[in-house]
């Protein structure tokens, strides 16, 4: 695919798949980058660090009843049935999320909306106090839903953006980076609200900790202003389709998908491996909290390292990958996930557990930008965020199926650390799959150049 860019930043209308209009390529890449710093905010707080440890704190010691089951059931089974749902949502409605974004080829029109809408959830946490864990979950679903969204117009933009491959993989690790930087710099923020509220005129580490919702809700709304306006001359070409609906959508994109063995066969992969990733991201805080019962201090200053450590860890899987290959890099990178999950269900003390975040934090940033890169490279010329909503979906079905899958073990055997274990076979399968896939063929078979 050839990409042209219009420095005036002025719309074509005759846009074709091989004519982009972009108004500065070094504003538009930063802007690109920047809102992963302002996302990332969410994904550390909201996702990751403070509100699954908030969360047990909500749900009463006995645990919480629910429809389902006639005992009450552990805040670490609830948080993750919670996940689960939120992930379905995005991945029934990722088609239409698509189809929308490329039917006017203003990606960054949604994206903003989207985000706007999850920043406006996420600061609605503040009213989730004591006994409120049913509100706690459900701004947190709606948060979720919002900002897998969003992330499709996001991630639909990095093929519009980069000229090659290499370009491709550059972009997404200097991406994540950033993001990375963002999100461990808004932790730092909320972890000062919570260890020193006094000195912030806030009474008491649980109001502190909704301050930090609120913090969290403004720093990706302020952050994603600036980025917006820097992609706003970006274009994709307009496409005129079928708006997809229901199952009917979903079997169109489908047979399209099956069109490209190797597109179809590296979204199967990722559809296990990331399974176990967002089992991960999700469930680790909970899993420390109310299973090892570290302080809370303890978990989230982990999650602050995780942050910073995992940038040079994106960093150098983009370098390594402009080298090797991507798929080389997520093979390696599940190799590494592999031996953490067996080490996590074997874990007892803080040490451990640090250590634990040390070696993921070195390789989850690398295997998402690396999987982001390659999935980019084989998408079809012009198709950008529909088939971004389809690596949506494939996303959050994964997302769907890991925490559903532990906290169902976990309930019915009663052993979190056994639970846990499951993940492994998420990524051996996704690395076996992943070993079939043929970039090189994916790539002439999408219409990309050599």
């Amino acid at each position: 695919m050839r990409f042209v860019y219009d420095h005036s930043g002025k719309a074509d209308n005759q846009m074709t798949p091989d004519r982009y209009s972009i108004p500065k390529r070094a504003n538009a890449w930063f802007g690109w980058c920047l809102y992963d710093w302002a996302n990332s905010a969410f994904a550390t707080v909201i996702l990751a660090a403070v509100l699954p440890v908030y969360f047990v704190h909500l749900v009463p010691e006995g645990g919480a009843y629910v429809l389902w089951s006639p005992n009450p059931v552990p805040a670490s089974v609830l948080w993750g049935y919670g996940v689960s749902l939120s992930m379905l949502l995005v991945a029934g409605a990722a088609p239409i999320l698509g189809a929308l974004g490329d039917r006017g080829g203003k990606h960054h029109y949604w994206l903003s909306l989207f985000a706007f809408l999850g920043a406006a959830c996420t600061a609605s946490m503040f009213w989730a106090h004591q006994g409120r864990y049913w509100l706690a979950i459900g701004l947190f679903i709606a948060a979720n839903f919002a900002f897998a969204a969003a992330n499709i117009y996001y991630n639909a933009l990095l093929p519009v953006l980069a000229r090659n491959e290499q370009e491709m993989d550059r972009l997404s690790a200097r991406g994540f980076a950033l993001g990375y930087v963002g999100g461990g710099t808004a932790l730092f923020v909320v972890i000062m609200f919570i260890s020193f509220p006094g000195l912030f005129g806030l009474g008491g580490a649980d109001v502190a900790t909704r301050a930090g919702f609120v913090f969290t809700g403004l720093w990706w709304l302020l952050f994603t202003i600036p980025a917006i306006w820097l992609l706003q001359g970006v274009r994709a070409p307009k496409r005129e389709q079928t708006f997809p609906s229901g199952l009917r959508g979903y079997g169109r994109i489908l047979r399209e998908v099956t069109a490209h063995p190797d597109l179809l066969r590296f979204l199967i992969a990722f559809l296990l491996y990331n399974d176990g990733i967002q089992a991960i991201i999700a469930l680790s805080a909970v899993f420390a909290k109310d299973v090892l019962n570290l302080p809370r201090e303890s978990v989230i200053g982990c999650f602050l390292m995780v942050q910073f450590m995992a940038m040079p860890g994106a960093l150098v899987c983009g370098w390594m990958s402009g080298k090797y290959g991507s798929k080389r890099v997520i093979l390696l990178t599940l190799a590494l996930f592999m031996g953490a999950t067996g080490f996590a269900a074997t874990i007892t003390t803080s040490w451990q557990f640090w250590m634990l975040g040390f070696v993921v934090a070195l390789i989850l940033g690398g295997s998402q930008a690396a999987s982001r890169s390659l999935y980019a490279s084989l998408v079809p010329a012009g198709r950008n965020a529909e088939f971004f909503g389809f690596y949506a979906i494939s996303a959050k079905f994964a997302s769907i199926l890991g925490p559903f899958l532990f906290a169902l073990l976990a309930d019915l055997t009663g052993s979190p650390r056994l639970s846990i274990l499951i993940l492994i076979a998420f990524f051996a399968c996704g690395a076996l799959v992943l070993a079939t896939v043929n970039p090189e063929r994916g790539r002439l078979s999408a219409g990309h150049p050599r």
